[in-house]
């Protein structure tokens, strides 16, 4: 989900050539020559892909009632499926807070290899994470984090404040050209409450400042489908004109599309947030208020179970001087424009 955390760096080939980036590191550049001062590090190593030692991978996540969640659970899956040496073993989805912490525990008593987990609240779910760590299995902490850094091994997320600012830049960019002043620019979000949410809006707001824009009104949606059409349809009655209108998720855009058809506007300019497919579509068809989308892709499931196998197997990134696996990978958010959405396509996920 989209509740639902700037991607330039490393090429990870131990994990089939996802983009990632690897906390610290901003180039993938090949660094000067050593000085004969000191040895050149030893090559990193390779042949990640390769059978190794069998491993049990245990998978919890949330109910797949939303399309980012859906894809989350499709992704790990298929992923888990590429490697004769790992035996998947997801739990029982579920959206109640107790259900996953039992669900968990049951892994952890089963005793496998490893744990990724994507829980329904990081902070609810922090002690069972620690049981995990505690009984040596390690974690890897899908999208929402754990608070304490003791309960994971490795956080693998998207960048909600990096979705705000660059959704904020294309706004910003976009009215400034077009010689807008005092634009009307609101905002719906996911979940309020959600720190991930907070994030984005910071984001937005910040990358709007440098515009000397801001926001004029904002509303959470709650990441559905209906909630997503009630509020669209509050904001467009409360605001006659708008100029631009930034919402954080694709699977509520649905609703949110569907109020602005319904209500004849496209006076204003919309972007999208995660990159459902549906939304690419869209922004494909250069008919439709919606004309750009700022990633937060679901593939980041794919790439935490090629993590979670590498480090139950003891193995690093082959790509990295380090031999150990990174402590937090945190997805880049990339802007999807008409101009190159054929490319991303493929990486789109059903609303």
């Amino acid at each position: 989900m989209t509740e639902n955390v700037a991607r330039r760096g490393f090429l990870i080939g131990g994990l089939g050539g996802a983009a990632l980036l690897a906390t610290g590191c901003t180039s993938n550049e090949p660094a000067a020559a050593p000085s004969s001062a000191a040895p050149a590090p030893a090559p990193a190593a390779s042949g990640n892909d390769q059978p190794g030692q069998k491993v049990v991978i245990g998978f919890s996540a949330p109910a797949a009632d939303h399309g980012w969640i859906a894809a989350i659970a499709k992704n790990a899956e298929a992923t888990a499926k590429q490697y004769t040496d790992i035996e998947f073993k997801p739990v029982e989805p579920t959206n109640d807070i107790n259900a996953q912490i039992s669900a968990v525990e049951s892994l952890i008593a089963a005793k496998v290899a490893a744990l990724v987990i994507l829980p329904n609240d990081g902070q609810q779910l922090n002690q069972v994470a620690l049981q995990a760590t505690a009984a040596g299995i390690p974690v890897i902490n899908l999208d929402r984090v754990f608070p304490d850094k003791l309960a994971y091994r490795t956080w693998v997320g998207g960048d909600n404040y990096g979705m705000g600012v660059a959704a904020g830049h294309h706004v910003g960019k976009k009215l400034k050209d077009k010689g807008v002043a005092n634009p009307v620019i609101v905002e719906i979000q996911g979940i309020a409450t959600l720190p991930l949410t907070q994030d984005r809006s910071k984001g937005f707001a910040d990358a709007l400042k440098t515009y000397g824009f801001s926001v004029t009104a904002k509303q959470d949606a709650k990441f559905t489908v209906e909630t997503g059409n009630q509020v669209a349809t509050s904001l467009l009655q409360a605001h006659k004109k708008i100029d631009a209108l930034w919402n954080h998720d694709d699977d509520q855009g649905v609703g949110v599309l569907a109020a602005i058809k319904a209500a004849g506007r496209s006076e204003f300019i919309m972007v999208g947030g995660a990159g459902s497919l549906n939304a690419m579509k869209e922004i494909q068809s250069g008919t439709s208020v919606l004309e750009a989308t700022v990633t937060y892709s679901p593939t980041m499931a794919s790439s935490a179970i090629k993590l979670a196998r590498l480090i139950a197997q003891g193995k690093g990134m082959s790509d990295l001087v380090e031999n150990q696996v990174p402590q937090s990978i945190t997805l880049a958010s990339e802007t999807i424009t008409k101009e190159n959405v054929d490319k991303y396509l493929a990486l789109g996920f059903e609303s």
